[in-house]
């Protein structure tokens, strides 16, 4: 069995249903949530720093390799050591092919502060993200990408386009992540991926999404005060989550539109044209 979107992610576990579910929140990652809009944060800070100090290591290691594979490759002679010098070679290659997924995710750390949160509006059905561009799972990138690490995805969905998947990172450790699938509307042919909870061990990762779903019919399970802020402490969410993080003025206020029309005359407002 594979999954019915398009095309599929690697690391594929399963896909997941839209609907309520019954199942309570425990969890840091629900930053702030009240009757219009609730906000996941999708990196806490030690997680971050935890990750940013693998990859440096990583790429210490790699580097290191290069350069010791590198002298091997001058110092063999293709045509007597052909076996030594293709092994050399093909280790280079490698290792260059490594440092070109690991240094996205060294600058993703690094810039992606306040926990990068993700908005769901459920009055309007809209999703906001606004993140580092390391988050769209695009791996064949032009190498200057490297060169633009605050280069920024800031952009509205609509939920119904929005389809949650689990993949697993292939270790003992279990780990799984839950991944939107963004889908062309009306289809299974995935556009875009925005990850949503990473790095979950068992059954623990199916707990955002269904907390998310359940806050979008307002079903019982669904607490708004279940979060790092109450609901009555918008003001200080907001300051600390995201001010000066670069979310454009309309996109805050669209936070609490409660209705299309209204989210129509704050775009317009702002000569929003998308």
């Amino acid at each position: 069995m594979s999954s019915k979107y398009r095309p599929q992610i690697f690391g594929w576990f399963g896909d997941l249903d839209k609907g309520p579910y019954s199942v309570p929140l425990h969890d840091r990652r629900l930053s702030y949530a009240n009757n219009n809009y609730c906000a996941f944060i999708r990196k806490i800070p030690s997680d971050q720093v935890f990750y940013l100090c693998i990859y440096i290591i990583a790429v210490i290691l790699l580097c290191s390799a290069v350069v010791i594979l590198s002298i091997l490759t001058y110092l063999c002679d293709p045509i007597l050591e052909t076996n030594m010098f293709l092994a050399a070679l093909s280790g280079v290659i490698l290792c260059f092919i490594a440092m070109y997924f690991v240094i996205p995710e060294i600058y993703h750390n690094l810039f992606s502060h306040r926990g990068s949160p993700i908005i769901f509006n459920r009055k309007t059905s809209k999703v906001y993200v606004n993140e580092s561009d390391f988050f769209n799972f695009k791996f064949l990138r032009h190498p200057v990408v490297f060169l633009q690490p605050k280069k920024r995805r800031i952009k509205e969905y609509d939920w119904d386009d929005l389809h949650g998947v689990i993949i697993h990172n292939m270790s003992r450790n279990a780990l799984s992540s839950t991944v939107l699938m963004v889908c062309q509307p009306g289809t299974h042919q995935v556009i875009d991926h925005i990850m949503l909870d990473p790095a979950r061990a068992g059954a623990g990762s199916t707990f955002v999404w269904g907390w998310i779903n359940s806050f979008m019919v307002y079903y019982k399970s669904a607490n708004i005060d279940d979060g790092e802020y109450k609901s009555d402490q918008e003001a200080e969410f907001k300051a600390h989550r995201i001010d000066g993080q670069g979310w454009p003025e309309w996109m805050v206020e669209a936070f609490n539109a409660t209705s299309l029309e209204e989210l129509a005359e704050i775009k317009q407002r702002h000569n929003i044209t998308q």
